[in-house]
């Protein structure tokens, strides 16, 4: 598949998409909208992206990369901070197959929850991010049942069908360290 990125128009769609899901998870969680500060992660699309963080078959792909961070008196801290990496041509061929039945933003919005959901999952330590890969396939069963009850206040149609359609055939959350 040819390398296909996100016009402007989708670029902002994709943003307001994870301003949205930062709202409904932070409800799910409990916690205000300020509290994703404390959770370090950005988000890059394809055209961004280093070689190790493209993946085929997933929507997105999350990297979780470790700074060393020097503290006083010479004390070294290890930070976490994951990357939500997009992969705009497996996401713009979702659309584009599913013949106008799959919107591009209810897509975004549900890719944008299932990786916060990873990115406090694993932060908060309730799932290891080394975990060997037979129980990163359950983890990622959990975190598609999480992202399903976090939608339930905004389902709509179209996002009903991204549900739907989407929920078995892709991995929308793959894992890469």
């Amino acid at each position: 598949m040819g390398e296909r990125y996100f016009n402007p128009s989708q670029m902002s769609l994709a943003k307001a998409a994870f301003d949205h899901a930062e709202k409904l998870v932070g409800r799910y969680y409990r916690f205000g909208r300020e509290a994703f500060r404390d959770y370090r992660y950005d988000i890059r699309t394809l055209a961004e992206l280093d070689v190790h963080e493209i993946q085929e078959g997933a929507f997105a792909h999350l990297c979780r990369y470790r700074y060393e961070k020097k503290g006083f008196p010479d004390i070294t801290r290890s930070i976490h901070f994951y990357r939500v990496c997009l992969q705009d041509n497996r996401i713009l061929d979702a659309v584009e197959r599913a013949n106008s039945f799959i919107k591009f933003a209810p897509l975004m919005l549900y890719i944008a929850a299932h990786e916060l959901v990873h990115v406090i999952r694993f932060d908060g330590g309730l799932f290891d991010f080394e975990a060997p890969q037979e129980e990163k396939n359950r983890e990622e069963e959990i975190v598609h049942a999480i992202t399903r009850q976090i939608m339930q206040p905004v389902v709509h149609h179209d996002l009903n069908l991204v549900l739907d359609c989407f929920s078995n055939q892709y991995k929308i959350g793959d894992l890469y360290h």
